[in-house]
């Protein structure tokens, strides 16, 4: 099979519903695929995906010229483009599968426009930063019947699949509460919080038009928005929640078979002006179920130095610091405490002893896993049907920095609030002149 008859024969595949079967085509091709965002977490997703032997990185696309001939030194041979448009319009038969590494705001049309090209697409978290965008993107890659992954790669950790299995097997009895807390330093706040009428020399090598894309023209400022420092401003990512909520949520939220939450809450100081609170305290409520001690579920978010109350919060005994990011699940018959990053802890110890705990779980590489169920035709670990109601939980969260105090009641089926009609101007976001894409924004 030559290669237009493989993309030929993949692109029919997707348009009746089934993954494109790369396997398919001869034992001795590889994956071609485009990065979009090639530095820091774009790059390192680049690489990762990289280092799959049946992979090969055939264009590299992003906005700053600097970070282009960076990764070019990794990849000489893939084509270098600036403009993603252009290149899912002109050069698309040159690749089957995007990788996605941009600010949060242009998430959503890049990805919408790679799924109805027919490519697999792996996405950096979170999905995108309205609950909208996050629902177009789920549907869409159903209609493309192509693989896709989110990038929340803990996912794809030993430690987070135990942590899966042992709320799925009920540990700790039902669950009665959840809180958990994000504490590290904020490397990416501007240093630059002026936002002067009159701006600043734009680098050389920088589109600054394309790197805006969606979002209203606005001066360039050193120290402000590129390369790092986005995060925190309202327009162009989703603050701390947003950042690390879809790699803390994840496990309780496929361990309890989680919905959409039914409330949220901030009840410290909120934000109203171009950038996101430094620090919250965030409320969802979800609806019970069989793995859910009562007919609700509270889930506690904090971040930006704010500590969970340590009379309720019990630290193992073979921990000697308390971590500055984690979780805490309490359940009928005992608790769960998990750093970040780390194996969970039952409580109490005494009760629960080491043959106890989930054994068997194979370590998974969760970029390899995406291009090996492409390969297979089938799903990845963490697909766009988890990947979408996940993120937009997440970023209902986030719009509670908006309304602190007030209880936002949340209509998943209307995709809306229910009570406060100034939340759902936040819901969807429109956007600018020249970067409209028809059912998106």
């Amino acid at each position: 099979m030559n290669r237009r008859q493989f993309i030929q024969t993949s692109s029919a595949a997707s348009v009746l519903g089934f993954p494109a079967i790369l396997r398919s085509a001869s034992p001795n091709s590889m994956l071609q695929v485009a990065s979009i965002g090639v530095a820091r977490m774009g790059g390192n997703t680049m690489r990762s995906v990289a280092s799959h032997a049946k992979v090969k990185i055939v264009a590299l696309c992003d906005v700053d010229a600097r970070h282009i001939a960076q990764a070019a030194k990794d990849f000489p041979e893939a084509s270098q483009h600036k403009d993603w448009r252009e290149l899912l319009s002109k050069h698309a038969d040159k690749f089957d599968a995007v990788t996605v590494g941009t600010p949060d705001h242009m998430h959503a049309s890049i990805a919408t426009i790679a799924l109805r090209a027919k490519k697999h697409v792996y996405l950096q978290k979170p999905m995108a930063p309205t609950p909208h965008e996050c629902r177009v993107l789920a549907q869409e890659a159903v209609k493309a019947g192509v693989v896709t992954q989110l990038g929340n790669q803990g996912r794809s950790s030993i430690e987070s699949r135990m942590m899966v299995e042992l709320l799925r097997t009920k540990a700790i009895g039902k669950i009665k509460e959840v809180i958990m807390w994000e504490n590290k330093k904020l490397n990416w706040w501007p240093k630059n919080m002026e936002l002067r009428p009159q701006g600043d020399a734009i680098p050389e090598g920088l589109d600054w038009d394309h790197w805006l894309g969606v979002r209203s023209p606005r001066p360039y400022l050193n120290d402000t928005y590129h390369p790092q420092t986005w995060r925190a401003w309202f327009d162009f990512g989703c603050g701390e929640l947003g950042d690390m909520g879809c790699h803390h949520f994840d496990a309780t939220f496929d361990g309890l078979k989680l919905g959409a939450p039914k409330r949220v809450r901030q009840t410290t100081e909120g934000s109203s002006g171009a950038l996101w609170a430094d620090k919250r305290r965030v409320e969802f409520e979800f609806a019970g179920n069989e793995l859910i001690a009562g007919d609700t579920l509270k889930l506690t978010w904090l971040d930006g130095g704010i500590d969970p109350d340590m009379s309720v919060v019990k630290m193992p005994s073979v921990l000697s610091k308390f971590p500055a990011s984690g979780g805490f699940w309490i359940g009928e018959h005992g608790a769960i405490f998990k750093p970040y990053g780390v194996r969970p802890f039952v409580l109490p110890e005494a009760d629960f002893p080491a043959e106890k705990y989930p054994r068997g779980i194979k370590p998974q590489d969760h970029y390899h896993d995406w291009v090996n169920a492409i390969l297979a035709g089938k799903k990845s670990c963490g697909d766009f049907s988890h990947g979408g109601p996940l993120t937009e939980t997440v970023v209902v969260g986030t719009i509670a920095d908006r309304f602190p105090s007030q209880w936002l009641e949340w209509d998943r089926a209307g995709l809306k609030f229910s009570n406060l009609e100034a939340a759902n101007a936040l819901v969807k976001r429109e956007y600018r002149d020249g970067w409209k894409i028809e059912g998106l924004g």
